[in-house]
This record gives C-alpha cells, sequence and structure tokens, in this order.
C-alpha cells in the first residue's frame, strides 16, 4: 500500500529537534510495512525532499502552501497511486487532505489534535473560535471517512460539536523510551517535580508558578524542573523571580528526548497546568518512565483519573498545590497511581497504535471509493448536521 501522510510539521531531517516523537514513532513503524509519502506544510521555508526513518518526506515550503501541497501530491499519485491519505490535525493537514481526496479519490483517516475541537477566548486559542475556523474543521471533517481522537475526553468534545470521532491514541515507542519500574521517594530528600510543555499560554506555566508558591509557602521540599521551548520572552521566569522561586525552579529550555529522560527518571511526580490537552503525550511518557502524573483536568489525564491520574480543575492553583501535597505525603497510593498509569501507557504504546492504524487503513482501503463517500457520513452521522454545529456556536476566535 502506498500512503500520503500530511502534516503541519514535526519530521524535521534531523530526527531530535523540532520533532514531534510519537509522529516519529508512528512514522518508522508505517515504513516498515508500507511504501510512506509524508507531506510536512511548515517544516521547513524551502521546497525539498529527504528519508526519514524509511519515509521519504516531501517538504512544501513556500506559500502557497495548500495550493502546492496538492500538486505535490498529485504528482506523486501520478508517479504510482496512493491508495490512503492520513492527516493529522484539522488544520491545515486536513483542509489539503480533503482537496487532495476530491482529486485524487483516496480514503481519508481524519486525526484530530491539539487544538482542532478547542475554543478558549480568553487566551484565543482554538479552532472553533472563528467562522473560518469552523468551516476549516466542517470541510476537513466532511471529506473524511473515519476520524479518529487521541483521547476519550477529546472523544465526547467531538460528539458535543457533532462528529463521531474513533479513540486512537499516539503511543510511546518502548524500544526508544524503554519501561522504567516505579521508585519509592526517600521521604527526607527533597521531592523532584517535573514538568514538560513549551511556555505558553495554553499550558499556563502561570497556575503552575503560582501552585509553586503555594507548595513552597506551606513547607514543601522540593525543587520543580521546567523543560520546554520559550514561546512567551522570559516571562515566565519574569514570574517565577517575582515570586521568589529561583532556589526551587530550574528552566531548562528544550532538550531533545535523549537529555529528557534522565531528569524524568529522577522525578517524582510531573505536573501539568494546561488549559487544554488532546493528549498530553508527555503523560503517557512520563507513565512508562515510572512517573505519576498530577494536572488538569484534559485529555488522557481526565480518562485516567482517579485510579492512573490525579487531576483538579484547569486553572486551580491551589488544588493543584493541595493534590501535590497529599500525594507526595502517600508514598504508597503515590506508586499504586504510577502502577496504573503505566500499565495503561505501555498496553497502548506505539506498537498498538500502528496496529490500529494499519487496520484501519486496510479496511479503508479495501471499499470503493463510493463506499467510501457513504462511511463518511456514517462514521459522523453529522458531516451534514454535525457540520452545521461546527459551523455554529464554537467560539469566536482563532489562535
Amino acid at each position: 500500500m502506498k500512503v500520503g501522510l500530511i502534516v503541519p510539521g514535526g519530521v524535521d531531517r534531523t530526527g531530535t529537534e523540532r520533532v514531534i516523537p510519537s509522529l516519529l514513532w508512528l512514522i518508522e513503524r508505517i515504513a516498515r510495512v508500507h511504501e510512506l509519502h509524508v507531506f510536512a506544510l511548515r517544516q521547513e521555508p524551502r521546497p525539498s525532499r529527504y528519508t526519514l526513518l524509511g519515509a521519504q518526506v516531501h517538504n512544501i515550503g513556500a506559500r502557497p502552501r495548500r495550493l502546492r501541497a496538492v500538486l505535490a501530491l498529485r504528482a506523486e499519485h501520478r508517479r504510482r497511486p496512493l491508495d490512503m491519505l492520513h492527516a493529522v490535525w484539522a488544520h491545515p493537514s486536513g483542509i489539503v487532505a480533503a482537496a487532495a481526496r476530491r482529486l485524487l479519490g483516496c480514503p481519508l483517516l481524519l486525526h484530530l489534535t491539539g487544538g482542532d475541537l478547542a475554543a478558549i477566548p480568553e487566551i484565543g486559542y482554538g479552532l472553533c473560535l472563528t467562522r473560518r475556523g469552523r468551516w476549516w474543521l466542517r470541510k476537513a471533517v466532511t471529506a473524511a471517512s473515519l476520524v479518529t481522537v487521541p483521547s476519550t475526553a477529546a472523544a465526547e468534545r467531538a460528539r458535543a460539536l457533532g462528529i463521531a470521532a474513533q479513540r486512537l491514541p499516539f503511543g510511546v515507542a518502548l524500544d526508544r523510551w524503554p519501561v522504567a519500574a516505579p521508585r519509592a521517594r526517600e521521604p527526607d530528600r527533597p521531592a523532584r517535580l517535573m514538568h514538560v510543555a513549551s511556555l505558553n499560554l495554553v499550558k499556563d506555566q502561570r497556575t503552575l508558578l503560582l501552585g509553586t508558591r503555594v507548595l513552597r509557602d506551606s513547607g514543601v521540599s522540593f525543587h520543580l524542573d521546567i523543560v520546554g521551548y520559550d514561546t512567551l520572552n522570559g516571562a515566565m521566569q519574569r514570574l517565577a523571580a517575582e515570586l521568589s522561586l529561583a532556589a526551587c525552579v530550574t528552566f531548562h529550555g528544550f532538550l531533545p528526548h535523549a537529555q529528557l529522560r534522565p531528569i524524568m527518571e529522577r522525578a517524582h511526580l510531573l505536573l501539568v497546568s494546561s488549559r487544554h490537552e488532546a493528549d498530553p503525550i508527555v503523560a503517557l511518557e512520563a507513565a512508562v518512565a515510572g512517573v505519576p502524573t498530577v494536572g488538569t483536568r484534559v485529555g488522557h489525564l481526565a480518562d485516567w483519573a482517579p485510579e492512573a491520574a490525579v487531576t483538579v480543575a484547569v486553572g486551580d492553583h491551589r488544588a493543584l498545590a493541595t493534590a501535590v501535597v497529599e500525594l507526595l505525603a502517600d508514598d504508597a497510593r503515590r506508586l499504586r497511581i504510577a502502577e496504573a498509569a503505566q500499565a495503561r501507557a505501555v498496553r497502548e504504546d506505539a506498537d498498538s497504535t500502528t496496529r490500529r492504524v494499519l487496520e484501519l487503513y486496510e479496511r479503508l482501503a479495501g471499499r470503493g471509493v463510493g463506499q467510501q463517500r457513504g462511511t463518511a457520513n456514517a462514521a459522523h452521522p453529522a458531516a451534514g448536521t454535525a457540520a452545521g454545529t461546527a459551523g455554529g456556536g464554537l467560539g469566536n476566535r482563532r489562535r
């Protein structure tokens, strides 16, 4: 089978920087089975082509990207027909895939993630905030043969918008990120906390730091490692200084996976403060490494609580701090949660994800084009109804 995977980016030729590890793990595994062509819309500024993990990457480059991407897909289809289109994110990937499907007649598997289903007006985040964004979502969903999302929480959000979606988590590659048993904490030593996310308004490090100050004021002995690319021009570092947290918080900036792993292995808790997550994959990585998560009620964490994660309301820094204090005070419970989280993450690892994806490819590609278009409406009966919903009350501003 010949597959065209359309992504915004995350597939840098280095394989280490400007990448999305879970996406690379999936690409590597699909490429072992099928001829895989990855169409990256925003990876590099100039058009290029290179091999990555057994796949051919077509970097689209300069504007007009959507048109250039559709033409690149058509050109590759003419060399030898594509059997399947797979888009990750509704925009811009799903829009390109929708146009390509109409042109080429291939079935389309659409994975909604990130902010595709979100609308958070106070920070201007989410595809569903503007009429144009809702239109993009509607076009991508209507063209899809099948829609998937990473978590039950995301599936419920999709259903609220009239979109029927199957849960398909992008799991962790255990050969690249091996399992480590949860580790007991020495109570007389400072707790090691960590947070892994780009510094931005969606990940809400303000709530994280305010909660950290409550921890410090409560007399908890700890150190917090924050790992992630800074998009806020030092605002969180300045806030940490204002809160007198310099002695107990370290900002590491972006770190490749190999450098992240040692920090995670010495952590006792992962903290997630996000306003919105479709996943988050870092919670899966932490679970595989034996580290439980305390975080806001989003994505996988909402799915896992209370057995395999501890969750609090979005934006509630005091509740976040209280949950951390309580879990650090009960190491037996912390270890039980870590073990439950690890069992779930290992059960749905990257190999499991790939098996599911390949099964969907075979099922969708095995039908005729006419059947596929009927299936699109069956998969989300709202392709008309739901799309109308998507065009209605989903929000009013785009990130």
